[in-house]
């Protein structure tokens, strides 16, 4: 447990230091992995940079990781450590921030903690970044407001893009299991049995922990309840704008991936390396830069151990961890991702044209959904339900069906700032909503106004989160009740405030699923962001997928 105030008064006592010198000392905890020095923030000690894992370099690269061994000196724990290896971020982007120093050593994780806290729940964040960026200490993702709500926060930081995600027939070779890839998610898990045996020295309860991500690491979420390693290690699941796409397979090539393995062999092709010793001597940034331009992207790799089968597999068999979930996306997460969408039409004859000739006996209902009449909005949406709305209310639906609370949100809040630039309820704009980080956002991101409507919006999901990791079910007194999915399909809707609903998007979660099933059946497509007009023609209607 955290030392506690009482314990540095008495401590100060036995030095003779008067009590209020000693209320300034900072606060140390003798973890089973090695004692820690933070820093006290109010009433929040904050723990930053304590390693979970040995640095993956070297012969160590692309290898599974390994707990560190127990240091024997305090530990600094006042500074961040490096970012796992990235490409710079695009200055253009609202997501770009000033990264810090960057290095392969970068297993670390940080804590957020209570000062006095007494079997706490827990809650790990994985941080987004389509698996090939970001990091656990963004200010953005600063866990001071959750622990001021009782929650023991921990972020994380994992092995990114193909020094994380890459797979080879020589790493395979390597492994006692004959598989590769899926390091970052492997790192993932290192972080949570790295929580599992301190976190109790922290003030946090071990069987209280909440895996919580949003985008890759809603991703991540998704992948943590489907690998049987995980099992055990969590209580709960937050994932926000999650996407269930399909995944690339080790050695075999179902729904039009290329495997795993062969995608690997490609790419040490491409950078030149005629071996793995010769990709394991490559500079980390030049070979994470190369991958990334060469086209190359991360994703985890079903390999039958890590990963047993894809993911909509795993939930359609009831093998995922049947844990309380609370899921949901957000109405404009496209409008930041323009990238995803594909070349507008000429105009509303074409668009109906290509509708109908790609979805078949599915176009009516299609059209219907995502009309010619309003081509922009219809492309945004199409794409936002294919990714992330089918994606949120399918874990809600399975694990309701799994005898699991689950709980659906829809962030539909728009402010001044994002509404000039055309981006109403963008893709993570929930974020500083949920951490209440307003002022902690990127120098390109609409900048989030002190309002009323903003404070009380964000004091809100700041509530409601943290009783979901407390309790299992968010809650916040004197607000909305917070209705389970169940059969209702019951939702919250986050605007200018909390809005109760039902069924929300009629005949979305149909419609997708319909189209998911036929590709899943045909085994020749994909599913992901290659819909509406990217999208192949649809296989002939096929028997129910679930």
């Amino acid at each position: 447990m955290i030392a506690s105030r009482l314990r540095v008064l008495a401590a100060a006592c036995a030095l003779g230091l008067s009590p209020r010198i000693a209320a300034d000392t900072p606060p140390v905890v003798d973890a089973p992995a090695g004692a820690v020095r933070g820093e006290a923030v109010g009433s929040v000690h904050v723990f930053k940079g304590i390693p979970f894992a040995v640095p993956p370099t070297g012969a160590r690269r692309w290898t599974p990781p390994q707990p560190v061994p127990r240091w024997t000196d305090t530990r600094d724990a006042t500074r961040f450590g490096p970012g796992c290896v990235q490409p710079p971020s695009r200055p253009e982007s609202i997501y770009a921030w000033d990264l810090p120093a960057m290095s392969e050593d970068c297993l670390t994780l940080n804590i957020w903690a209570p000062a006095g806290a007494r079997q706490a729940p827990v809650f790990v964040w994985i941080h987004g970044g389509a698996l090939s960026s970001g990091v656990g200490s963004q200010p953005m993702y600063d866990g001071a407001r959750l622990a001021g709500q009782g929650v023991i926060v921990v972020t994380i930081n994992y092995r990114l893009g193909v020094l994380g995600y890459l797979a080879h027939p020589a790493l395979s070779a390597e492994s006692p299991l004959n598989v590769s890839g899926n390091y970052g998610l492997l790192d993932q898990i290192e972080a949570l049995r790295w929580v599992k045996r301190n976190i109790a020295a922290f003030g946090g309860e071990p069987s209280r922990v909440t895996i919580a991500g949003e985008s890759a690491g809603g991703l991540s979420v998704m992948y943590l309840m489907a690998a049987p390693d995980a099992r055990g290690l969590f209580a709960r699941a937050i994932a926000q704008s999650a996407y269930m796409i399909s995944t690339p397979e080790l050695r075999s090539s179902p729904h039009g991936d290329i495997a795993s393995e062969a995608a690997g062999v490609w790419l040490a092709g491409k950078l030149g390396a005629a071996d793995l010793a010769a990709l394991r001597a490559m500079d980390a940034n030049a070979i994470t830069t190369g991958a990334a331009s060469s086209g190359w992207l991360p994703f985890g790799t079903i390999d039958g151990h890590v990963l047993p089968r894809q993911l909509v597999d795993v939930f359609d068999r009831g093998e995922q961890a049947k844990v309380p979930i609370l899921a949901g996306f957000n109405a404009g997460e496209i409008r930041s991702l323009r990238a995803l969408l594909p070349p507008a039409p000429a105009d509303a004859a074409t668009y109906d044209r290509q509708i109908r000739e790609r979805y078949g006996n599915l176009a009516d209902a299609f059209l219907a959904r995502y009309p010619s009449s309003r081509i922009e909005d219809s492309m945004l949406a199409t794409t936002r339900d294919a990714l992330y709305g089918w994606t949120a209310e399918r874990l809600v639906s399975t694990q309701t069906a799994a005898g699991a609370p689950s709980f659906l949100y829809y962030f539909d809040h728009g402010y001044a700032p994002a509404e000039g630039m055309g981006l109403h309820a963008f893709h993570a704009s929930e974020l500083p909503f949920v951490f209440g980080t307003a002022g902690n956002t990127p120098s390109r991101w609409p900048a989030i106004p002190s309002t009323p409507v903003e404070t009380r919006l964000s004091d809100v999901m700041v509530g409601y989160w943290a009783s979901f990791a407390r309790d299992g079910g968010p809650g916040v007194k004197g607000q909305p009740e917070w209705k389970a999915y169940g059969s209702e399909r019951a939702y919250m809707a986050f605007e200018d405030g909390p809005r109760p609903g039902v069924h929300l998007l009629p005949g979305m979660q149909e419609l997708v699923e319909q189209v998911v099933c036929r590709r899943r059946a045909s085994g020749k497509i994909p599913w992901h962001w290659n819909v509406g007009l990217a999208s192949p023609p649809l296989p002939p209607e096929a028997a129910p997928c679930r």
